[in-house]
C-alpha cells in the first residue's frame, strides 16, 4: 500500500497486524473493517487511507479473527460476543501501545458494531464516530447475508465472486478492482486459521451485537451515518434506527450505492468524512 507502514505490534497475549500512515499528524483516525469472508484492513480501506493520511494519523488494524493478526487458539468462548469483547480489548490496547489517547473511529459493517461497543466501553477515548453500512441495529437477515454467513458450505472462487459482487450496486463502477479483491480474499479464506476463526464467530446469531436504544442515547459525541441506499447486507433502515436514538447525529445516504461506499463513492466518501471531522457541516 502506497506510503503505508505495515507492521505487527503486541496487543496483550497476541500481535496485531496494522497499516498506518501520517504519524506526524496530531489527530488519529482508526478504521475498523467489516466481517465478510477473507476481509483484511488493507483490502477494505486501501483506496481511501491515502486521502486521509495527509491530515490525520490513520491506523487500520486486522481485527482479531481476520487477516495477519494472530488468530487465537482456542477461539474465544461465546461466539460473536466473545469475539466482540476480544476486539474491544484489542483496539483499546492497540491505542495504548501506539500512545493514542483519543481517536476518531470509522467502522464499516461489523466494524461499525465494534465502534459502538468501543464507545459503550470507553467513551472518553473517542472524539467522533463514522458508521458506514453499520451493523448493530435490529434487522432481518437478507438472502445475501445468509449466503455470507454460510460461505464455508461452498468455499469456491465462484461463490466468493458472486458474494462480493452483491456488496456493490454495480460492479462495473469499480472495474478490475473487484477481480483483485476476489483473488486476495480467496487466498485469505482458504487459510485454516482464518476458516477456524470465521466459523467460530458466526456460530451464534449476528443479532447478539445489537446495541439497545438505552445505550445509543448515552453516546454524546458526534456521529455521521453513511449508507448506500441499495445495500443488500445491512439495510438503510439500520442507520435510520441509529438516527432515531443517537443524540448528536447526521445521516447521509448515497443513491446507486451498495455496502461499499468507500469504493463506489470514494471521492465523495472521503470529502464527506473529512468535512465531518473538521466540523464543517
Amino acid at each position: 500500500m502506497v506510503n503505508m507502514n505495515i507492521r505487527k505490534i503486541k496487543t496483550g497475549s497476541y500481535s496485531t497486524y496494522l497499516c498506518e500512515s501520517g504519524e506526524q499528524n496530531s489527530e488519529t483516525v482508526i478504521f475498523l473493517h467489516g466481517g465478510g469472508p477473507g476481509v483484511t484492513a488493507e483490502s477494505n480501506w486501501r483506496d481511501v487511507l491515502p486521502g486521509f493520511s495527509g491530515s490525520y494519523r490513520v491506523v487500520a488494524p486486522d481485527l482479531a479473527g481476520y487477516g495477519n493478526t494472530d488468530h487465537p487458539d482456542p477461539v474465544p468462548q461465546g461466539g460473536l460476543m466473545g469475539w466482540m469483547r476480544l476486539r474491544v480489548e484489542q483496539i483499546l490496547t492497540l491505542m495504548d501501545e501506539l500512545d493514542i489517547a483519543k481517536a476518531h473511529l470509522v467502522g464499516n459493517s461489523m466494524g461499525g458494531a465494534l465502534a459502538l461497543h468501543l464507545v459503550m466501553t470507553a467513551p472518553e477515548r473517542f472524539q467522533s464516530v463514522v458508521l458506514m453500512g453499520s451493523a448493530g441495529a435490529p434487522s432481518t437477515p437478507t438472502p445475501e447475508v445468509i449466503r455470507m454467513l454460510n460461505f464455508y458450505k461452498d468455499p469456491t472462487p465462484a461463490a466468493l465472486g458472486n458474494l462480493l459482487k452483491w456488496f456493490v450496486y454495480d460492479e462495473n463502477i469499480i472495474g478490475d478492482k473487484l477481480n483483485q479483491i476476489v483473488q486476495e480474499r480467496f487466498e485469505e479464506v482458504m487459510r485454516p486459521e482464518v476458516r477456524r476463526s470465521y466459523e467460530s464467530m458466526f456460530s451464534t446469531s449476528p443479532a447478539e451485537v445489537i446495541v439497545p436504544p438505552s445505550a445509543l442515547r448515552r453516546m454524546n459525541m458526534p456521529f455521521l451515518l453513511v449508507h448506500g441506499r441499495d445495500d443488500r447486507f445491512v439495510s438503510v433502515d439500520s442507520s435510520v434506527y441509529m438516527l432515531q436514538h443517537l443524540p448528536n447525529v447526521q445521516l447521509h445516504v448515497f443513491d446507486r450505492c451498495g455496502h461499499w461506499a468507500q469504493l463506489e463513492r470514494k471521492e465523495s466518501f472521503t470529502k464527506l468524512v473529512t468535512d465531518f471531522f473538521k466540523g464543517e457541516f
